[in-house]
């Protein structure tokens, strides 16, 4: 918390409340459910700053206790394997996976420690929602919240002033938009 000095006038509500509604990341996602199996291909387009495209090809178990899924992208030449995520605490997750890059004739071993909180584990909260339009049919939001809660403190005797209010930041986003089909057996 940093009071304003004197002399300088207090922030703005536009610089302390950001929410950005244009997504970076639009993907579209065709699925088909075969034998127990989902067999998916993902059109994934970013936006700024890279303005690139990408394809995935997933095969993963549908039973609820998968533990792999296989990924092919043949635009990079790599296919892989990838863990679940596997819970390590309440909102801590790491996942495992193994990738060979057939231009480069390599493989290689990659982790991820993933959580919904970001940033300092407090300040930031990343979250998934999901909207059935209609059976085969979903909308996925992936958004992000930055924020730091407002603060009412003060003192008597002291070098602070009687009342100061902080009124906190928000920089919210929606980082990926995603339409998802799906084609049951």
């Amino acid at each position: 918390m940093e009071p304003v000095p004197k002399g300088q006038e207090p922030p703005s509500w536009d610089e302390l409340y950001n929410i950005d509604l244009m997504p970076s990341e639009l993907f579209l996602k065709f699925r088909k459910e075969i034998e127990g199996f989902r067999i998916g291909v993902n059109l994934e387009f970013y936006n700024a700053p890279t303005n690139d495209f990408q394809t995935k090809l997933v095969l993963k178990p549908l039973s609820p206790d998968r533990r792999w899924k296989f990924v092919c992208k043949p635009i990079q030449s790599e296919v892989g394997v990838l863990s679940k995520k596997i819970p390590l605490a309440k909102f801590l997750n790491l996942q495992v996976g193994m990738d060979h890059n057939f231009k480069l004739n390599a493989i290689g071993w990659k982790w991820k420690l993933t959580t919904c909180f970001g940033g300092d584990g407090i300040s930031r909260i990343r979250n998934k929602t999901t909207l059935g339009l209609f059976p085969g049919m979903d909308l996925r939001f992936c958004w992000r919240a930055d924020y730091v809660l407002p603060e009412i403190t003060g003192g008597v005797g002291t070098d602070e002033p009687l009342f100061n209010m902080y009124s906190g930041r928000l920089q919210a986003s929606l980082d990926r938009v995603e339409a998802i089909l799906t084609h049951p057996s």
